[in-house]
């Protein structure tokens, strides 16, 4: 098998380096920081302040900021989908502010699960795209790829939810719910993880075999998601290994295509050169990775600030400001949490084929300008 036909362009999202880069070498970081976390972890096991600013602001709230370059920032598509793009951070506060006031312990667990929906379903869109680009439609691959992506985080799942508490949590404590009950199922649960990912396996040996070149993007998105969600969930229990683990998998893909998107969108709109967005692709990628964590970077002073109170010597304040009143809180709570569950709720519409316009088919590889 020639090197040209393992690397065809047309195989692969952007291009083969890029892709290798993006999801192969944000899992290398990933699972390198989560190996060297013992390191670097504080007295009492706190992740130090330079993986907050890194993981969870320049990357996991800044990826969800990324969504305006396919939205919010475009008026075009604002006046395509008004209703929907007006009516879901509407209904994500009124729904936040209903299930704050109601139990801030659901509000929390809900959208704990919503994020969990949202990264494993992201996994599976990254598989079906490279599935789609490699020609692979019979209905055999696609059951074989979804049982491997979803093997490959559900039982780590699983595991999560058998062992609570654990030193680390994807929002608040007990925002998972506790099923001891789930220490019996899973041996069994593990068989199933070994044989989803070892029939992954033999198919793609199989296909190669029989003269196909490798769909190696995505054997490498398996295989990458099998590991971090292993390593950071079940052969680890820590906050800065679950944390890389978790965030850099997921977010800097994401903001790879919302580059690529960017690019092509301001192509399209080279006509209109005032357009926010467009001067900002213009800067290039620094300015667009600037401009999105200076607004993460808000953000999440406005949690801490007024919620959290809990990184003074990066945001200011005191660890010891008083609590919000109970209706208060149920107001900037579920304010604040508006551009998170917005996004949750906007990826899962906007990345469909059927609303696939030329700028999206190009970032996703189905067109020109597709290298981020």
């Amino acid at each position: 098998m020639s090197p040209v036909r393992v690397f065809d362009r047309a195989r692969f999202i952007w291009s083969p380096r890029v892709d290798l880069i993006v999801f192969g070498g944000s899992a290398l970081f990933a699972l390198t920081l989560s190996a060297l976390a013992p390191r670097f972890a504080e007295d009492g096991g706190e992740a130090p302040l330079w993986t907050f600013i890194l993981l969870v602001v320049a990357i996991d709230v800044a990826h969800v900021w990324s969504t305006l370059f396919r939205t919010y920032l475009d008026r075009q598509e604002l006046q395509k989908r008004p209703a929907l793009y007006a009516g879901v951070p509407i209904g994500c506060f009124v729904a936040g502010f209903a299930l704050h006031a109601w139990s801030p312990l659901f509000f929390w667990r809900g959208l704990a699960y919503l994020a969990l929906f949202h990264f494993i379903r992201q996994q599976a869109g990254w598989v079906a795209l490279y599935r789609a680009k490699a020609d692979e439609r019979t209905r055999i691959d696609r059951v074989i790829d979804d049982a491997a992506i979803y093997a490959a985080t559900l039982y780590p799942v699983a595991t999560w939810h058998a062992h609570l508490p654990r030193a680390f949590r994807w929002f608040v404590d007990d925002d998972f719910v506790a099923l001891p009950a789930l220490v019996a199922a899973l041996p069994t649960l593990r068989a199933l993880w070994i044989a989803a990912l070892s029939i992954y396996a033999l198919r793609a040996l199989g296909k190669v075999l029989a003269g196909s070149p490798p769909n190696l993007g995505k054997h490498v998105v398996v295989a990458t998601t099998a590991a971090t969600w292993y390593v950071g969930i079940v052969a680890t229990d820590g906050d800065l290994a679950f944390t890389a683990a978790n965030v850099v998998v997921h977010g800097v893909p994401y903001m790879a295509l919302l580059w690529g998107y960017a690019r092509a969108r301001a192509a399209e709109q080279s006509a209109s050169p005032r357009a926010f967005a467009s001067r900002i692709v213009r800067a290039g990628a620094v300015a667009f990775v600037a401009v999105l964590v200076a607004i993460a970077f808000f953000e999440e002073l406005l949690w801490d600030r007024i919620v959290w109170h809990a990184h003074p010597v990066l945001f200011g304040g005191n660890t010891s400001a008083a609590p919000l009143s109970a209706l208060a809180a149920c107001a900037a709570v579920a304010l604040l949490a508006v551009p998170q569950a917005t996004h949750y709720v906007l990826d899962a519409v906007l990345w469909r084929r059927g609303v696939t316009g030329p700028a999206q088919a190009s970032a996703l590889g189905f067109g020109p300008l597709s290298t981020p």
